[in-house]
């Protein structure tokens, strides 16, 4: 196989974790004196790691306040509903059968990140779980790229990432090899077109086949 690391973006990607993450968001607003945000606010303002986002919502002075009330909240409620995307198994197991090293890099808060990757199987399958808070960075700084490629020890030429959004693309861009994204999480295809994107699938059971040249097994997901 030409790829022997793929990074992979978590939240619209390989899990869905926005029903969890609106809760929070609605816990936390009218605390503050904001009406509770929609669902379709929410998926809008996330991707850029919770303090970017959170700055949708509320002023700089009320970050503070609105971190800890939503981080509170998130700790003990995080797991509630949270679910592998449709494929996402399949293809980290796929992967891994392969050979292939895998890793999740991600904008999301690296602690949470770790955890409900164990809470659904998958760390197992994965070298590494770099997210926010575990270094000075985000995506797509490139510092954060080559901070990841260092430590699995891999090669930009032989690595790809799979993810959802416009930061996925300029990461991997600034990275120096090839993204590959769905449309299931925050962005559409024209959005991501408009980042420059050049892979874009409407699932990972696509993105699967075109990638990788995958077939998953009916009966697979059972197994894993």
């Amino acid at each position: 196989m030409r790829f022997k690391t793929a990074l992979f973006d978590l939240d619209g990607t390989l899990l869905d974790h926005l029903p969890a993450i609106h809760r929070s968001y609605v816990h936390t607003l009218p605390q503050l004196g904001h009406p509770a945000p929609t669902r379709e606010q929410v998926r809008r303002a996330i991707g850029g790691g919770l303090e970017k986002a959170m700055l949708s919502f509320v002023s700089k002075a009320e970050l503070p306040r609105a971190l800890e009330i939503y981080r509170s909240h998130w700790d003990k409620t995080m797991l509630d509903g949270v679910e592998l995307m449709p494929g996402a198994g399949e293809l980290l197991r796929a992967l891994y059968k392969r050979g292939c090293a895998l890793a999740v890099f991600t904008n999301k808060h690296g602690g949470s990140s770790r955890r409900v990757c164990e809470h659904l199987g998958i760390a197992k399958l994965l070298r590494g779980v770099y997210g926010a808070q575990d270094t000075p960075w985000l995506k797509p700084d490139p510092a954060f790229v080559a901070h990841v490629l260092k430590e699995l020890g891999a090669d930009a030429a032989t690595t790809c990432l799979v993810g959802d959004s416009p930061f996925d693309a300029e990461a991997a861009r600034r990275g120096g090899f090839p993204s590959f994204l769905v449309t299931t999480g925050t962005h559409t295809a024209e959005e991501l077109r408009t980042a420059k994107a050049e892979h874009i699938y409407p699932d990972l059971q696509t993105l699967a086949r075109s990638a990788f040249n995958l077939e998953f097994d009916p009966e697979a997901k059972a197994r894993l």
